[in-house]
């Protein structure tokens, strides 16, 4: 296995987190990156530069429109009197006003409303690099399963709670979506996404909903308790083309190993089924007993696990990093993951 990383992804810095109605530090921390590059070097393998991705390499997923803002929306709002380090929405179109044909206008300020879904995704100086170099390392990652390989991409921030034209959750650009657009470039016919990050991957789910070729599989926690909230629920099943082509797993809260790699296991189980020629995993480590949230209290040995059933696919594979934000124990799960992934390879 391949592992690619970039370092302007330590330039994204977020300051600005609203949890509970209390402005918090930020979870998504540039040492977030360091952990895992230490993980890395834990397993021996070595994380390579891959090449920034450019803005044009992002419309593979994400409206232009979208693609400007991100591009833009630090300098435009330092340019605002008055105003805060980063851009963070103060309003949100509602659906009262999308239906009366809502629209952002111009101003930076509309456009930060219109262009997150939450406030957890403030753009500063160097989200957009740090966003061009994740999106690099996915894409390095699925030019090496397009050869027939498997490999880890470390995208800080991370991307799949990101819609086509929208932020949220600490993620901007939909990493593991370009990989699967990259795969079938490729030439791969049918991709699975299996997600067992902790939360919902709603981003990707919206982004392959109505599309027949892609499987969109993801293990999480409850959306009633959990966030995104609104999504993640057994009855989304996708539409048009897409229809019976999105399988969500929600758990209970406190679900342990046992009940987690069973519901990875059913999601590895619909992959085959579906005749998928490569697979991208969106692999988040909030799923943790450690973690801040420890929503679903997966031990390491437990990641270990999950690594070997992902790896008995044995099928040409990117892997890109989401969540989990205990910095302290980072790198220890991604070793054991892809320890677990060797040893069943």
């Amino acid at each position: 296995m391949r592992a690619f990383h970039h370092p302007d992804q330590t330039r994204h810095d977020p300051r600005f987190f609203l949890m509970r109605g209390a402005v918090r530090p930020n979870y998504e921390v540039p040492a977030r990156a360091a952990s895992l590059l230490a993980g890395l070097g834990e397993t021996g393998l070595r994380a390579e530069a891959a090449a920034p991705a450019d803005a044009a390499a992002l419309a593979a997923v994400h409206a232009g429109d979208y693609i400007d803002f991100l591009r833009g929306a630090a300098r435009e709002w330092a340019a605002l009197p008055d105003a805060g380090p980063e851009a963070v929405a103060n309003i949100h179109p509602s659906p009262e006003m999308l239906a009366q044909g809502a629209r952002p206008g111009p101003g930076v300020i509309g456009r930060a409303g219109w262009f997150t879904a939450d406030a957890a995704c403030p753009v500063g100086p160097g989200t957009w690099e740090a966003c061009l170099a994740a999106a690099g390392t996915a894409l390095a990652a699925a030019a090496e399963a397009a050869k027939g390989g498997q490999a880890y991409a470390l995208c800080r921030p991370p991307g799949h709670h990101a819609y086509a034209a929208r932020a949220g959750g600490h993620c901007y650009v939909n990493n593991a979506a370009l990989g699967v657009q990259a795969l079938r470039r490729a030439g791969a016919a049918r991709v699975a996404v299996i997600d067992i990050d902790s939360h919902h991957g709603n981003g990707t789910q919206g982004i392959f909903w109505e599309d027949g070729a892609v499987l969109t599989v993801s293990v999480h926690a409850d959306p009633d308790r959990y966030y995104p909230w609104y999504v993640g629920r057994a009855h989304e099943r996708g539409a048009g083309a897409g229809d019976g082509r999105n399988l969500n797993l929600p758990l209970p809260f406190g679900t342990g190993d046992d009940g987690w790699l069973e519901a990875i296991g059913r999601g590895v189980e619909a992959a085959r089924a579906s005749g998928a020629e490569a697979l991208v995993v969106p692999l988040g480590f909030d799923a943790s007993e450690d973690e801040p949230l420890a929503a679903l209290k997966v031990t390491p040995d437990g990641f270990a696990r999950a690594g070997a059933l992902l790896a008995g696919l044995r099928l040409p594979t990117a892997i890109t990093q989401e969540g989990g934000y205990n910095v302290d124990l980072l790198g220890t799960l991604l070793a054991r993951f892809l320890s677990g992934w060797g040893d069943a390879a």
